[in-house]
């Protein structure tokens, strides 16, 4: 979705900065329910507040409630179709490039310093290697950050 969100948002209706892109995106990774969705809610609430908030929202999700209440009625008639399960399979390959593109970007506009390096690395090691729910591993990132934020040690 980041890149997709960065060419319409950004490159071509200059709504908002990457970065604030950036911060969206991030925001809405954290928050429950869909990355876009809510991605979509904090572009559109920075543009214009809650209407542009709720507007936003709505035009997010309204397609695609559509496209899954069609093809939820013929899904169940195509499930065994081998054609369908070799373009299923091709799908999920283009999902993984898309999501390793999405990740270098971030780290690409995040990771700007040794410190922030070393956050992203043993958040990533938390996450691999012990129970810790993920999102006390970001609520921990983010204090470490401010921390570290205020004792002059994150800057670029």
């Amino acid at each position: 979705m980041l890149p997709m969100l960065k060419h319409e948002l950004v490159n071509k209706k200059d709504w908002i900065t990457e970065e604030e892109l950036i911060d969206c995106y991030a925001i809405g990774q954290c928050t429950p329910g869909i990355i876009a969705v809510n991605t979509a809610t904090f572009v559109g609430y920075r543009r214009q507040k809650v209407l542009g908030g709720v507007i936003a929202t709505l035009g997010m999700i309204s397609p695609s409630l559509l496209i899954v209440t069609v093809v939820a009625t013929f899904l169940q008639s195509i499930m065994d179709n081998v054609y369908f399960q070799h373009a299923m399979m091709g799908i999920k390959g283009v999902v993984c490039a898309l999501m390793l593109n999405t990740v270098i970007t971030l780290a690409k506009k995040s990771l700007v310093s040794p410190i922030c390096v070393a956050i992203c690395a043993a958040a990533f090691l938390l996450t691999l290697f012990t129970p810790i729910p993920t999102i006390a591993i970001v609520v921990m990132a983010g204090i470490f950050g401010v921390i570290l934020d205020k004792m002059g040690g994150i800057r670029a």
